[in-house]
């Protein structure tokens, strides 16, 4: 599957939209019979460009009210030592993400956590000691304002060709 065509960001669209369509539900909003609907969800599957299906889960209703953006500053930078750094943030589940960040800082976690007391028992317990760790700026979200997006497509569309 080198380019995707029309069909193929429909699936995209719809599925980054409720992944719990079934498939002919799919196919009849992409304009597809089952079967080729099935055999594109397939390829896009097999080819990486869906990666997995999961549950949003509202963190608010969980018990998670705190969401922290935390900049780690390693105290080096070097192969082995950052393998180990990212090893660690792996197996830490209240970390949600982590990014490699350019400018001050290496990386950005979004970590969640219950209030403000666990959230600062957990930087001090398990942030701080994280192997090759020098310093961390933690910011904290006052409301999200849009989160778990879709990504765009647009870009992906074939532009249309001008008539004469």
């Amino acid at each position: 599957m080198e380019t995707l065509d029309k069909f193929d960001l429909a699936i995209l669209a719809e599925l980054q939209n409720d992944a719990r369509l079934t498939n002919a539900e799919l196919a009849q909003r992409v304009g597809l019979s089952a079967a080729p609907c099935w055999r594109r969800v397939r390829a896009l599957e097999e080819e990486g460009f869906i990666k997995g299906y999961r549950a949003e889960i509202d963190r608010q209703k969980i018990g998670l009210g705190v969401l922290a953006f935390v900049r780690l500053d390693a105290d080096r930078n070097t192969g082995d030592v950052t393998r180990k750094l990212e090893d660690a943030i792996q197996k830490i589940p209240e970390i949600v993400s982590c990014h490699y960040i350019s400018g001050t800082g290496t990386f950005e976690l979004q970590v969640v956590s219950r209030d403000l007391d666990s959230f600062s028992q957990f930087a001090r317990q398990v942030l701080i000691n994280l192997p090759n760790v020098k310093d961390l700026h933690t910011s904290f979200s006052l409301g999200e304002v849009k989160s778990a997006g879709a990504l765009p497509l647009g870009h992906l569309a074939k532009p249309a060709t001008a008539k004469r």
